[in-house]
């Protein structure tokens, strides 16, 4: 006996309009039924007379409501990878549509901490002004907890940001490495630590820290990984922002560990010492986060190709 779902795949792929699959690529691409409609210059009722044709013909909702667009439903995001690839083919052998940076008046939305932002964005900037004149660039908070949600959500096209393990990382979010973050303990100079050779732990643990949480209300990283060694440090405070962190230092008897690149912290530098940590933290990677419906789009595909040319390091 043949399973009910194969029969309704075969009717659904012969009675499909297969104009429908542009709709839902917009769809999928824009996170929106406006701005689908805008992108295929068709109106939105249009669009939405279409999503009720691929609903009925496919069996699935395929995108709900969220926030102020749309949201793809599992079936969305497997349906998603062969669709795209298919399309982003035949669209190539009709025309070989390419995107032209230097020509394009594209807006790209990304997510990362101040500390990332300070690292990426002059030489980001830089290579757009000598490539890509008219493109646009902006940049969101990262809290590392939303990493999925602001890419499945459509609020922006990229994060580059670490992940940490509260969470799996959905399958439809890709990823490529791009640095490993070296740590340092940093103090002000002249700390009464500031003279030793090297850190006790005793020393270490004991002295008042301020650490980072971008969240708000996490539990700093560094903290998780000394409980998971039975020990614990005295922190003081945490703030959302490295770029407070290193001006506490600076101003007060507080210890902290922070990445140890001053290159976007110039101003900063003159002020502090750094010591090698006696417990060393485990390395964290700054990694490129994307959502699989955007593998084949040009302007996206660029993007990533960019980012991963100018900052990804190999150890």
């Amino acid at each position: 006996m043949i399973p009910y779902i194969t029969t309704v795949n075969v009717l659904s792929f012969r009675s499909l309009d297969l104009n429908l699959l542009k709709v839902f690529e917009a769809l999928m691409t824009e996170g929106s039924v406006t701005r689908a409609a805008n992108a295929l210059l068709m109106t939105q009722p249009a669009v939405s007379n279409a999503l009720a044709r691929l609903r009925d013909a496919l069996g699935d909702p395929l995108f709900v409501r969220s926030g102020t667009g749309i949201r793809p439903t599992q079936r969305a995001v497997v349906l998603w990878e062969p669709i795209g690839e298919a399309l982003e083919s035949v669209r190539g052998a009709l025309d070989e549509q390419v995107f032209d940076p230097r020509r394009a008046q594209t807006e790209f939305s990304l997510s990362m901490s101040d500390y990332v932002a300070s690292l990426v964005m002059p030489n980001l900037l830089g290579h757009f002004g000598k490539v890509a004149p008219k493109a646009r660039v902006h940049t969101v908070p990262n809290t590392i907890l939303e990493i999925a949600d602001q890419l499945e959500d459509n609020r922006v096209d990229c994060v580059l940001s670490v992940y940490v393990n509260e969470a799996q990382q959905p399958a439809a979010i890709r990823s490529r490495s791009l640095w490993t973050v070296d740590y340092a303990c940093f103090m002000r100079r002249g700390h009464p630590l500031a003279g030793q050779k090297r850190l006790s732990t005793r020393s270490f643990l004991g002295a008042g820290h301020v650490d980072v949480s971008l969240a708000g209300k996490t539990l700093p990283s560094y903290d998780l990984f000394l409980a998971s060694r039975g020990l614990s440090r005295n922190l003081v405070a945490t703030v959302n922002h490295y770029s407070a962190a290193y001006e506490v230092v600076r101003q007060s008897d507080l210890i902290a560990v922070l990445p140890s690149d001053l290159r976007s912290q110039s101003r900063h530098a003159p002020f502090l010492h750094a010591m090698p940590l006696p417990l060393k933290a485990p390395p964290r990677i700054v990694s490129l986060f994307w959502h699989q419906r955007n593998d084949t789009v040009p302007a996206q595909r660029w993007l990533r190709e960019t980012l991963v040319e100018m900052f990804a390091k190999s150890d």
